[in-house]
């Protein structure tokens, strides 16, 4: 799969264990610091983690990674299955190449033949929108973020219409803030 003209060749897979070093050197590099690898590190490890993916360059090099993991709703979305994307890395060399959007495009077909609902995300507000994200929708999911960088997609009708939700994160979230 190659996301862009400039873009290395590279297939989207899941992690296996045998990655999660690597892995932790790519999330370290893509943010330029270790505390976005400890989370996921926490995530994988707690059993948080729904949906983990890796970029495979065609030298076998991890080139991106993104994680998606389980949220509890309770209230009127009670029901609804939940997850977070959270966070997805390039390394630096490779950003805006396309890497990152097949990752998380990767990912939310997979949440959603899993049956997922409804999809969190906080992050840059000019980039999320391309892939369905809507602070709009957001504003109906009570959470310890708001404002237009924390957005929500629904992956199903019932991720739109069972709203609103309170939701709480995994725990590695409230030790990561």
């Amino acid at each position: 799969m190659t996301a862009a003209q400039n873009s290395p060749a590279f297939i989207v897979r899941p992690v296996t264990a045998s990655d999660e070093k690597e892995v932790a050197g790519v999330i370290t590099a893509a943010f330029n610091q270790p505390s976005e690898a400890r989370l996921v590190y926490n995530l994988r490890h707690c059993g948080a983690l729904l949906v983990e993916l890796v970029a495979q360059g065609e030298d076998g090099r991890l080139l991106g990674h993104v994680a998606f993991s389980r949220v509890t709703g309770a209230g009127a979305g009670h029901r609804l299955q939940i997850s977070c994307l959270a966070p997805v890395s390039v390394l630096p060399e490779l950003q805006k190449l396309g890497i990152g959007s097949a990752l998380i495009n990767a990912g939310l077909d997979e949440l959603r033949s899993q049956g997922e609902d409804l999809v969190l995300v906080l992050g840059p507000p000019a980039y999320y929108p391309r892939f369905g994200f809507d602070a709009e929708l957001a504003k109906k999911v009570q959470a310890p973020y708001a404002g237009a960088a924390f957005m929500a997609l629904a992956l199903t009708d019932a991720g739109r219409e069972h709203l609103p939700v309170e939701v709480s994160f995994a725990t590695p979230f409230q030790e990561f803030e």
